[in-house]
């Protein structure tokens, strides 16, 4: 079954090219677009999609306004952001909301389809460049507090690796030799000590520490 998504960006054209880019091969299905935040509301209601792709600048309710809202649902899609390179705050808002995604708009099409089906699975998507200028900013949020990466132990350290490459559990687990339940548990132990919330911050202090 190809991944259900759902697109929220107020270009049509846009929309429309990345509709076409994701489908190609059939592993991505394009559910259902929105060009505000009240549409992306309305559609992931309706369509309960696997992953929203969302832009942060759209008329009357915001991107994340929209992400601000949706992860107080039960049962949120994967939520990732499309942003372009003046938008940095506006990423780091969004990584402090709980986005699971970074993705600039002009990534290259394979790097799109992989990211969503990544994100699908549980993963955790940054579009390295964005990483690259978000670091200098996140120095001097609360990302930099009580990170206890000296306490972590080896196999901690080897699932904060896989997981900042943007692994979801199950291919964590298959790299590592583990169950899916065990990396879960990692998982949850790892982002505990270094006193981040999800899967994205965590990967961002394994890139800005750069220890590997």
């Amino acid at each position: 079954m190809p991944v259900r998504l759902v697109l929220a960006d107020d270009e049509a054209l846009l929309r429309r090219g990345l509709k076409v880019l994701l489908e190609a091969d059939g592993r991505v299905e394009v559910v259902a677009e929105a060009e505000d935040g009240v549409g992306l509301l309305d559609v992931t209601r309706r369509f309960r999609p696997d992953v929203a792709l969302v832009d942060v600048q759209m008329p009357g309710m915001d991107g994340l306004t929209a992400l601000k809202e949706l992860l107080t649902w039960p049962d949120p899609p994967a939520l990732a952001v499309l942003t372009t390179f003046d938008l940095d705050d506006y990423v780091a808002t969004a990584l402090e909301l709980g986005a699971q995604g970074f993705l600039l708009k002009d990534a290259e099409p394979e790097a799109l389809v992989r990211a969503v089906l990544d994100l699908a699975a549980g993963g955790a998507v940054l579009d390295p460049r964005i990483t690259a200028r978000l670091l200098p900013k996140l120095r001097a949020t609360r990302l930099r507090e009580n990170r206890q990466l000296d306490g972590l132990s080896a196999r901690e350290r080897q699932v904060l690796e896989l997981l900042a490459s943007g692994r979801p559990n199950s291919a964590i687990a298959a790299s590592l030799g583990l169950s899916e339940a065990t990396v879960k548990s990692y998982v949850s132990t790892v982002l505990t000590k270094l006193g981040v919330e999800n899967r994205v911050q965590a990967a961002l202090v394994a890139h800005r520490v750069g220890t590997w």
